[in-house]
């Protein structure tokens, strides 16, 4: 039985060409810590490290803290100084950033189908971002942070797709068997692998990111239309 639904947030339920998404982004950030002394090379460099951090972070510390080490490894401790500056910018100016994505109103209209089947609702978004970044990003996909009972952002999460600890750590916290979530998301690499779990799974391929060029029949798919027809079969116990 169906009792929950997690969905991928950039490039599934936020249309957007990741590659440009993230140009434009470091682009804005970039520009705002300009005056504050950052070359934007060394700086995006410096994101990218801190980044990777995150994805290989082993569970031992949260997100913010394994990016922050990192991050003020490069810079030093000075420039924790400048950390209410990146908090702003994620508060104005990533908010250009909008511009970067699409818009799907089947997005939100497939979220609230779910939630009118009876079933939860999770956003399971990597977590890479600040939750300020985050709840941005939810609403210009055309929802509200509320309509999700958790959404993952870099405060409150230890692990990163496509680590299977990720998809464990919402398990646990939501105290969901993986035998009764669907994950949908369009990334082969990053959402598919939740299946190794025992999760039913979906890949939208509005924004597919298919790395290996895998054959994505072994997993159903297909745009939010055909996700709405297997979200109905699931609640007809189909």
């Amino acid at each position: 039985m169906l009792k929950a639904v997690l969905f991928d947030l950039d490039g599934t339920l936020l249309p957007m060409d990741q590659d440009a998404f993230v140009e434009g982004y470091f682009g804005l950030l970039a520009r705002k810590m300009i005056p504050y002394g950052y070359e934007p090379e060394k700086l995006v460099k410096a994101i990218w490290a801190g980044t990777k951090a995150m994805v290989q972070n082993d569970g031992s510390c949260r997100n913010e803290e394994a990016f922050w080490r990192i991050f003020l490894g490069i810079y030093g401790e000075a420039a924790r100084a400048h950390i209410p500056v990146f908090e702003e910018f994620y508060a104005k100016e990533f908010q250009q950033a909008q511009r970067l994505c699409g818009f799907n109103p089947q997005a939100a209209e497939t979220v609230r189908l779910v939630k009118n089947l009876g079933c939860r609702v999770i956003l399971a978004t990597n977590p890479l971002f600040p939750a300020i970044a985050t709840e941005s990003r939810i609403r210009w996909a055309g929802l509200a942070p509320e309509e999700f009972e958790l959404y993952t952002t870099y405060e409150n999460s230890s692990t990163c797709k496509p680590n299977l600890a990720y998809y464990r750590e919402v398990l646990e916290r939501s105290k969901l068997d993986a035998r009764d979530c669907l994950m949908v998301g369009n990334d082969v690499d990053e959402d598919m692998i939740a299946g190794t779990l025992g999760m039913q799974t979906f890949l939208l391929t509005d924004c597919l990111l298919n790395r290996k060029n895998e054959d994505i029949d072994r997993w159903r798919h297909g745009d939010f239309a055909a996700l709405q027809e297997e979200l109905r079969k699931y609640a007809a116990g189909a």
